[in-house]
């Protein structure tokens, strides 16, 4: 456990030196309510990115979403994604009667936040895919959890798409106004309006 915080120490620092890691909370504070971060997601480095940028009693009850058959393909990533991390671990093969959110459902209903990206995959376009309905089935499942667009600004410029060598470059988290699933809304009216308001964030200049 020991071992686990001082690597989770050392990669925030590393993160802030490469990236700068900047916060910018500018829709809600950084306070301990269990929400859903959803951003967009353009490179390896977007979750710690946000990790570093949250503060610190918030990162022990904020997780990443893991894809299994990569993150415990090796001891080392085994143990940086569940002791570090605290990874939540999705399946991307499985049988047609398992339910790929059953992981993050245990997750919230343990009372953890969770961060999400709901393209499903990096894009490296500017603007975000359009969304997975993942976000609206959990939307759907825990009306009282806060869902918390963010806009990560920057970090395709540091790891991009294919690349595995950092360049230093100054990158932010920008956190925008909690939102809820609506009375009547459908899933296509939510899952826009979920990634207008992560589009809404991005900087002018980006």
């Amino acid at each position: 456990m020991q071992l686990a915080r001082l690597m989770g120490m050392l990669l925030v620092a590393v993160t802030r030196l490469i990236t700068g890691a900047q916060g910018h909370w500018r829709g809600c504070p950084p306070e301990a309510t269990q929400r859903i971060y959803f951003a967009n997601h353009q490179s390896h480095l977007d979750w710690l990115l946000i990790w570093a940028a949250l503060p610190h009693e918030l990162r022990a009850r904020t997780r990443p979403i893991a894809a299994r058959d990569y993150w415990t393909s090796s001891p080392f990533r085994q143990w940086l994604t569940s002791q570090v991390f605290h990874a939540v671990y999705v399946s991307r093969q499985r049988t047609d009667d398992q339910d790929p959110l059953e992981p993050l459902v245990d997750a919230l209903a343990h009372g953890d936040s969770l961060v999400i990206f709901p393209e499903g995959t990096r894009s490296s376009k500017g603007l975000p895919l359009p969304f997975k309905s993942g976000l609206y089935h959990l939307a759907q499942q825990f009306p009282d959890v806060q869902l918390v667009p963010a806009w990560i600004d920057n970090v395709q410029r540091v790891m991009p798409k294919g690349e595995v060598v950092p360049v230093p470059v100054l990158c932010s988290a920008i956190f925008g106004k909690p939102m809820q699933l609506l009375d009547g809304e459908s899933k296509a009216q939510f899952l826009e309006r979920a990634r207008a308001a992560v589009v809404a964030l991005r900087p002018i200049t980006s």
